[in-house]
């Protein structure tokens, strides 16, 4: 039988090769504009909104800069994105996840993570879920930074991670109140998962917030204060 040419170059089918070279051209212009260490323009579009979410979620002084730095971290402000494992829209949800905090806070609508607006109440919503069950184990109080940054491991890697990672920072005599140089050093994740879940926090909380603040976004940012 005779093959076409295409199909003897590493055995395989270089039409096939050209698309998934593409793919990859375009995820990783992708990540490249959306991890760009400035306010996209496409943002202006969704800063109302984001802003009277966050607002009417965590009142008046609640930090529009630091949800806006998570949807740049997650998306690039990309509404219509899918990543490589699955997640989708503008706050990048699992179709599970997003399924299941339509479930359980119906007031938000079917899960619609393609939806702009359903993506900005859910995203807002479900870090309010993750940072109010949070608990402090021996200090009076979780520090605006520490607690934030549980919160996003949490959004990040699941809720039940951050309470394991605790634990095992607490039986290792670090403190387990604190991210920041205690219980991000701990965990029995994947050594991929736990590289790409402690980098998460960080570049949103240390790099991208400051760059929405100086932005004029307003809400303070939790880790200056």
């Amino acid at each position: 039988m005779h093959l076409p040419f295409w199909h003897l170059v590493w055995g395989c089918d270089v039409r096939a090769l050209a698309v998934i070279l593409f793919a990859l051209i375009t995820f990783c212009g992708f990540a490249r504009d959306g991890f760009a260490a400035e306010v996209p323009a496409t943002a202006d579009q969704y800063r109302r909104e984001l802003t009277r979410v966050v607002q009417q979620e965590w009142g008046l002084d609640g930090s529009v800069a630091v949800h806006a730095a998570q949807i740049h971290q997650e998306s690039g402000w990309r509404a219509h994105v899918d990543s490589p494992v699955g997640a989708q829209g503008l706050a990048q949800f699992m179709p599970t996840t997003a399924d299941w905090i339509a479930e359980i806070y119906p007031d938000l609508g079917a899960a619609a993570p393609y939806s702009p607006v359903w993506a900005i109440r859910a995203m807002v919503r479900y870090d309010r879920h993750i940072l109010d069950r949070l608990t402090p184990w021996r200090s009076p109080v979780l520090a605006a930074c520490d607690a934030w940054a549980f919160t996003l491991s949490g959004y990040n890697g699941g809720p039940g991670w951050v309470s394991r990672d605790r634990r095992l920072a607490q039986n290792a005599g670090a403190d387990a109140d604190v991210w920041w140089g205690n219980v991000e050093h701990f965990s029995n994740r994947a050594s991929w998962a736990m590289r790409e879940n402690r980098h998460y926090p960080r570049r949103i909380l240390l790099e991208l917030v400051p760059i929405y603040i100086d932005a004029g976004w307003p809400g303070g940012d939790p880790c200056s204060e």
